[in-house]
């Protein structure tokens, strides 16, 4: 099965995949490289040194720049620019290239920029008509100009319905390895005291903790799993949201409440977002600070988790 190029449609590029669909007044420059299944929509442009994986949506308007990389099962909506590799100035002469990056299954909305050198992860969400001058990291749903992270895909309800901690009644989480725990509070005239004793109250013994506080309430926090560390959240003050993925499951909490942690079992990863303006998440570790210990990058994540499954 070959591709097929409307009768006013231009592909300059042999190598296109099979079953790939080339509309009318679109543009394919001789260099660029589209996978098998792919849609390309009136009016794209997709130029010399851009390369679209299989089953990718353009639809119509799309302007996909030289440098830009469009992993399979991506959808982009309409007059959607994705912008291409330029060099950097650096006082010197130039500096490096930058590329655009979108990961696989991630769908970037109608009228969407997505400035040069920036990477959009696995199966993220970008909002019509979004700015997107950053990385967007794995799942994030992101909108507005600059975009900021809304929610995240598969964690549960739009915030404000998320899971959140009452004083009554502790959420159920649906991540294996990932708990709710309530802390002992003591409430009167004097004011509130929220206290645990370490082997009997905690779901392990705490060998280090770390404070997080004044995050702008565009940035994230996290994004990072351990391979051997538990970790137990509290928020000590304001509020925050929190969401945890075991590589097959994902749910988001609002932490809101010193009195309730959330516990993270090794090869958890955790993120996290809308930090109120007074935020202060304290962490509890199991284990010593650990560079090794650290997965920082999503799809290393999933690789290690799908080791273990298949072990």
């Amino acid at each position: 099965m070959t591709f097929l190029v409307h009768a006013q449609g231009l592909c300059e590029s042999s190598d296109v995949g099979a079953g790939t669909r080339v509309s009318a007044f679109a543009h394919v420059r001789p260099g660029a490289r589209i996978g098998a299944d792919c849609t390309v929509g009136n009016h794209v442009v997709v130029a010399d040194d851009a390369v679209v994986g299989d089953r990718v949506t353009l639809e119509s308007g799309v302007r996909v720049g030289d440098g830009v990389r469009l992993a399979d099962d991506v959808s982009v909506a309409s007059n959607v620019v994705l912008a291409g590799e330029a060099p950097c100035a650096d006082g010197a002469g130039a500096g490096p290239a930058l590329r655009t990056v979108v990961g696989p299954g991630a769908s970037v909305g109608a009228n969407a920029t997505i400035v040069r050198g920036v990477s959009i992860g696995r199966r993220a969400r970008v909002g019509a008509g979004a700015v997107v001058t950053r990385d967007v990291p794995p799942n994030a749903v992101v909108e507005g100009n600059p975009v900021h992270i809304v929610g995240y895909v598969d964690a549960g309800p739009d915030v404000p319905d998320a899971t959140e901690v009452r004083a009554s009644v502790l959420p159920v989480s649906r991540v294996p390895g990932v708990d709710v725990v309530r802390i002992t509070r003591a409430d009167d005239l004097r004011g509130s005291l929220v206290a645990a004793n370490f082997e009997q109250d905690l779901p392990f013994v705490p060998r280090r903790f770390f404070t997080v506080f004044g995050v702008p309430s565009s940035d994230v926090r996290g994004a990072h799993a351990h391979r051997r560390c538990h970790q137990l959240l509290v928020c000590v003050q304001g509020s925050l949201n929190a969401v945890v993925d075991n590589g097959v499951q994902r749910q988001e909490f609002v932490l809101d409440r010193p009195d309730v942690g959330l516990h993270m079992a090794p090869m958890t990863w955790g993120t996290q977002y809308r930090y109120s303006a007074d935020a202060v998440l304290l962490v509890l570790a199991s284990d010593p600070y650990d560079p090794d210990d650290y997965i920082r990058d999503h799809d290393d994540f999933l690789a290690e988790v799908a080791q273990v499954v298949s072990s």
